[in-house]
């Protein structure tokens, strides 16, 4: 069988880049902006020089799917996803028809609100890190006597700061107030808890429990919306829920797998990042489309 190549830097010529992430190219379509998902993956703030063959699909179909789920509950930026819809919108995306199929979206262009909203519904990471030193997570007390990957009594709010380079850090909600205001971290709070409560039941329906995640939001206008990307295996933790055992490291569908593998070499964790061997990319694709089918029940395409 022959392996993908992954699609690392696209080429959009005549169409402003206006920037690029870990993971998406934006470009400026003048009233709108193209999403690009490339197959790029970071580990430890480091892009490595080897991508995941159609990671990059499924993160944008995955993003595709909840924005379809949530819109009754917040508006969001999407236009549209299909190919079609997006050349006829912009003749200019024409010949890159195949390129973008599958990995781009259209959107609204939106003022971000610079909060990285994160729910957590069960303690993991950099939470049970910092529960264990203080008992507490960005100020919340939690019980006494969790363990390690344990779900908490009612999911938490904890908000980050947004970091375009770097980390991002945990803050409490009253400091997160003072950057973006009271009444706009209020509303954030209340709809980052409703969504990740909406999508959680609906995994978990499917075998897969949504450990944590993160909502990025923006204004357009008056309105809070919700953008970027939603509740995919890079902004979230996704576990199976078969394999679920508190007191321990989860199994999972995302990128921890390379990230165990990067532990087992003699790399400091600062660039240049190591080439991953093809069987690590090709894995780590695997489980990236095996999270997509459980979702939607669809078989990602191409």
């Amino acid at each position: 069988m022959q392996t993908l190549k992954p699609l690392l830097s696209p080429e959009l010529k005549d169409i402003p880049l206006l920037k690029k992430g870990k993971v998406r190219n934006v470009y400026d379509m003048g009233k709108e902006l193209l999403f690009v998902t490339t197959d790029r993956i970071s580990a430890f703030d480091v892009i490595l020089p080897s991508g995941i063959p159609d990671k990059g699909k499924v993160l944008n179909m995955i993003s595709v799917f909840w924005f379809e789920f949530t819109k009754n509950m917040i508006k969001n930026h999407v236009i549209t996803a299909d190919p079609d819809e997006m050349v006829a919108k912009e003749e200019r995306l024409a010949p890159y028809k195949d390129m973008l199929t599958g990995r781009s979206m259209l959107v609204k262009k939106a003022e971000p609100i610079m909060a990285e909203c994160v729910v957590r519904g069960y303690i993991s990471g950099s939470a049970w890190k910092d529960y264990q030193k203080t008992g507490m997570v960005c100020g919340i007390k939690l019980p006494e006597g969790l363990k390690n990957s344990q779900k908490l009594p009612e999911p938490i709010f904890t908000p980050s700061t947004k970091a375009d380079v770097g980390h991002d850090m945990n803050i409490s909600e009253e400091e997160m107030a003072e950057i973006v205001g009271e009444d706009v971290i209020a509303l954030l709070k209340e709809k980052s808890l409703a969504l990740y409560t909406a999508a959680s039941v609906y995994a978990l329906s499917k075998g897969i429990i949504i450990a944590d995640t993160k909502f990025e939001f923006g204004k357009i206008g008056e309105d809070i919306i919700l953008m970027d990307e939603a509740l995919t295996p890079d902004s979230s933790r996704f576990w199976p829920k078969d394999d679920y055992e508190p007191g321990r490291v989860q199994k999972s569908f995302d990128k921890q797998f390379v990230r165990d593998y990067l532990e087992t070499l003699d790399w400091d964790k600062t660039p240049p990042g190591p080439t991953l061997p093809e069987e690590i990319s090709v894995k780590t694709s695997m489980k990236y489309k095996e999270a997509y089918k459980i979702l939607t029940g669809k078989e990602l395409d191409g």
